[in-house]
């Protein structure tokens, strides 16, 4: 059944997943600076990403408001158990947006601010990541509020998915560039790209069986008849994209490795989907427990009918306007 909560269940997933695409590329060639070369390449790289970069984070700005005013129950049990990460991830996106501004008008310090830009990539993708895998493994709950301790978002399993998201950003870097530059660094990127991918594969294999393990309900939702005639569909998918990948980065195609590596990210967040839903803090609180009055999300809903459109269309708009290659002084 669809009503208003489904709705607004879906609309934060669409932001998440906006997020992931548009702002997952930049992050993950921030990681990667410091294997570019310095000068020419690591400009050109950073010239890659310069006219979209900032407004990615719209989508995680709607993400967390939409969350706290749709869902407030979920939003006061989330922050408390996860503040370090969060406040990490914010940090190193300030630390990562500052030195993308200064390398340019600081040419004394830009080895500085380079290391300054990888850093605060490398830290809010971590953050993002370990955020991740903390609400999979649970938030102790008592009542309507969170009962765990300072340190409980920190496991070996919220390090993985830390270091995992990391791996999965720097594939699309690499794909990014390969897609965007020419000479030398595009070339430097596909090979950073078929290393990744396996790397990737990896890890999502990992992450995936080790899901299972934290929640019984988790292992149902996979192998429960009849439901695995659907779910097993996934990784299926997953081999085939991962085959087609592999392919069109064999036969020097610029645009389809990043698509790819996109729709492996899309097959990733199906399956985070279907070992949650329809909980909005996973095994614990569903979306209908924790949603905001009907005409909250009525009233809510009017602002992001008429929001969200514009923040595609201008997005849109400035993906088109800067369509071609890119070079160290900028897009030709």
């Amino acid at each position: 059944m669809i009503d208003l909560t489904v709705v607004w269940a879906g609309i934060i997933g669409f932001a998440i997943v906006a997020y992931v695409i548009m702002d997952g590329f930049d992050l993950g060639i921030g990681i990667m600076f410091p294997l570019f070369r310095p000068g020419r390449d690591r400009d050109t790289a950073m010239n890659s990403v310069a006219p979209v970069w900032d407004g990615n984070e719209t989508w995680l700005v709607l993400g967390g408001g939409g969350l706290m005013a749709a869902f407030p129950l979920a939003y006061a049990i989330i922050l408390p158990a996860l503040y370090a990460p969060l406040i990490a991830m914010l940090l190193g996106l300030v630390l990562r947006g500052v030195a993308f501004e200064f390398r340019w008008r600081d040419e004394a310090h830009r080895r500085m601010w380079d290391r300054a830009f990888t850093l605060g990539s490398s830290v809010a993708t971590f953050a993002q990541g370990v955020t991740l895998g903390a609400l999979l493994q649970g938030i102790t709950v008592e009542g309507r509020s969170y009962a765990g301790g300072w340190w409980e978002w920190l496991s070996p399993f919220s390090v993985l998915t830390g270091v995992g998201l990391m791996v999965g950003y720097c594939l699309l870097g690499a794909c990014w560039l390969n897609w965007k530059t020419e000479g030398d660094l595009q070339r430097q990127a596909a090979r950073y790209a078929g290393r990744l991918g396996i790397v990737l594969l990896a890890v999502i294999g990992v992450v995936s069986l080790a899901t299972l393990t934290l929640e019984p309900r988790y292992y149902s939702r996979w192998f429960a008849y009849p439901d695995i005639l659907v779910t097993a569909l996934v990784p299926v998918a997953t081999l085939i994209v991962t085959f087609l990948f592999y392919r069109s980065l064999s036969r020097k195609r610029e645009v389809q490795p990043f698509l790819w590596a996109l729709s492996l990210f899309g097959l990733c967040l199906i399956g985070l989907g279907i070992s949650i839903w329809p909980d909005v803090v996973p095994a614990r609180v569903t979306i209908w427990e924790a949603a905001a009055p009907v005409r909250s999300q009525i009233f809510m809903l009017v602002g992001a009918s008429v929001l969200v459109p514009v923040i595609l269309a201008y997005t849109g708009w400035a993906y088109w306007v800067f369509r071609g290659k890119v070079g160290s002084e900028g897009y030709h």
